[in-house]
């Protein structure tokens, strides 16, 4: 061999090492991409066991069913495995003896008629066993056209489901290979492609028509002048909430004015801000048309209630709103439920962090009387320590009475 000859085999060696190089590489990033996301689960996991709304027990049996669920599947799945090699080789030593072997076309159009059986009773345990853990009813004056929306998508849903699987694990099984017939060729129909495109395309024309209108009742933004304004702030990891005053309106905020005290970063030179009121719990007016006022500090929440059928993103920078009339007040809906300590709550549906699963407040609604009584019991938000911050100095208000003149601001 010669010296040109050895340098190509050697420059070839070298490609080949930086070849398997990069792969191993790429085999290694994917290995580590995948124990960084198991340890941020983990972490997640493990944040979530300090959450005072689920007792050890309760955790116990959720990850005793996870496991014995999963075990249960790849015993499944060995068994079956299992019985395949039994009958390979039992077809092989048939086959040895000059026998005919198993007819392996009876066998699969057997195997689809049983998993037809079988997907057909899981889909139907599912839809009795999970479906009873479904929500109550809606809890607002929207939620009942959701509901019907949803329904109706179920029931389309369902009733293509079944008609699709029953033909197709049918099919597999009534015309499975056989010696005394072939398949045939059929590459085309008019019929059929008019039938699979104009049924689908007048369903998909219903559910859209119906979720058009269904959309416009919820996104309605009509102003009413018995509008309940809130401003729902949300960050890592929680809701701020924030009720006009006296005068019915809320006072402008700017991303600028944060600081420790003030932290929604509410402008007060804007008088309507004056008498703005901080609640630790969204307590609603029933029967109240409510303007939920959506805003986000950090990354994109979601405001989701869902007993009211309620959910909008919170995103920075990008400020929203949400109507809502609240219909089934918290003491009727304990009654419903049969579950005294019951409570609507706010969540966060939008992955936000580790401590995204405990973003929760308390959501309570009460009668036009006992809310009156709730808000003026609040405490203003401008407090004590943000007069000084922002160094307020009064002449007379007639909305903080305690200053003595009015409010100006040295800034």
């Amino acid at each position: 061999m010669g010296f040109k000859q050895l340098i190509n085999c050697e420059a070839l060696l070298n490609t080949f090492k930086n070849k398997q190089l990069v792969k191993n590489s790429k085999k290694i990033q994917s290995l580590l991409a995948v124990v960084m996301l198991s340890g941020t689960n983990l972490v997640m996991a493990q944040s979530a066991s300090t959450a005072d709304s689920v007792t050890a027990a309760e955790k116990s049996d959720m990850w005793t069913g996870v496991a014995y669920y999963g075990m249960l599947f790849l015993v499944a799945c060995l068994c079956v495995a299992i019985f395949g090699k039994i009958l390979k080789v039992y077809d092989l030593s048939q086959k040895m003896q000059g026998k005919k072997g198993l007819n392996w076309n009876n066998i699969m159009g057997i195997g689809c008629i049983l998993f037809l059986v079988a997907g057909l009773a899981g889909a139907i345990w599912s839809l009795t066993v999970q479906g009873s853990m479904k929500l109550p009813e809606a809890a607002s004056a929207q939620g009942g056209d959701i509901d019907d929306m949803f329904n109706l998508t179920t029931v389309l849903t369902l009733i293509v489901f079944f008609i699709t699987q029953i033909a197709l694990f049918g099919f597999l099984f009534w015309y499975r290979g056989s010696d005394k017939r072939r398949a045939y060729f059929y590459p085309h129909n008019n019929t059929i492609e008019k039938i699979w495109t104009i049924i689908p395309a007048i369903v998909l024309t219903v559910l859209v028509v119906f979720g058009f209108f269904t959309w416009q009742k919820v996104m309605d933004t009509t102003p009413a002048k018995n509008d309940l304004n809130i401003d729902v702030t949300g960050h890592q990891f929680n809701w701020e909430l924030r009720y006009p005053g006296k005068d019915g309106k809320l006072g402008t905020v700017n991303y600028t004015l944060y600081s420790g005290n003030n932290i929604l970063g509410i402008d007060f030179k804007d008088p309507n801000s004056w008498d703005d009121l901080k609640a630790d719990t969204l307590v609603l007016p029933v029967n109240h048309s409510i303007r939920i006022n959506l805003h986000a500090q950090d990354v994109i929440h979601s405001f989701y209630l869902p007993h009211f059928r309620v959910q909008l993103n919170a995103v920075p920078g990008l400020p929203t709103f949400i109507k809502f009339v609240p219909t089934i007040t918290t003491a009727e809906m304990r009654m419903k439920t049969d579950n005294p300590k019951f409570e609507y709550l706010l969540y966060c549906n939008k992955i936000c962090g580790t401590a995204h699963y405990n973003m929760q407040r308390v959501v309570r609604v009460v009668s036009e009387a006992e809310y009156q009584d709730w808000i003026a019991r609040q405490k203003p938000y401008l407090t004590d320590a943000l007069k000084k911050e922002l160094k307020l100095v009064g002449t007379t208000s007639p909305v903080l009475k305690q200053v003595p003149n009015r409010i100006a601001l040295n800034n």
